[in-house]
């Protein structure tokens, strides 16, 4: 259960990263309520964390948490920020993949 709660939590990591991109962009009540977006998918993000690295060890849960927003982001910038997706960046992203999914095989 604390693997799916650190998922979401990595999911949420992307969220309040895509918010702040879009609020970077926006203005008025837009860039308003993306930081509100932010703050709120922050929040929630650092609480699951906080719930999984309960039983968790807590390297192994920080650094797939991190890996999981790096991820997500990375891909939310090529797809919806239109950021370059060249070979190294698709490269340097399948080997971040492979460690998080190694860092999940080698813990209890």
């Amino acid at each position: 259960m604390n693997w799916i709660l650190l998922i979401i939590a990595g999911l949420f990591e992307v969220g309040f990263a895509t918010c702040l991109g879009k609020a970077k962009e926006a203005t008025g009540n837009s860039a308003l309520f993306w930081m509100i977006g932010f703050f709120v998918c922050l929040s929630i993000s650092m609480f699951l964390l906080y719930r999984a690295t309960l039983t968790l060890p807590i390297g192994t849960a920080y650094a797939v948490w991190t890996g999981i927003g790096a991820v997500g982001t990375v891909l939310v910038g090529v797809f919806i920020f239109k950021e370059p997706a060249t070979f190294w960046r698709i490269f340097f992203l399948t080997t971040l993949i492979g460690s998080i999914a190694g860092l999940k095989f080698v813990s209890n």
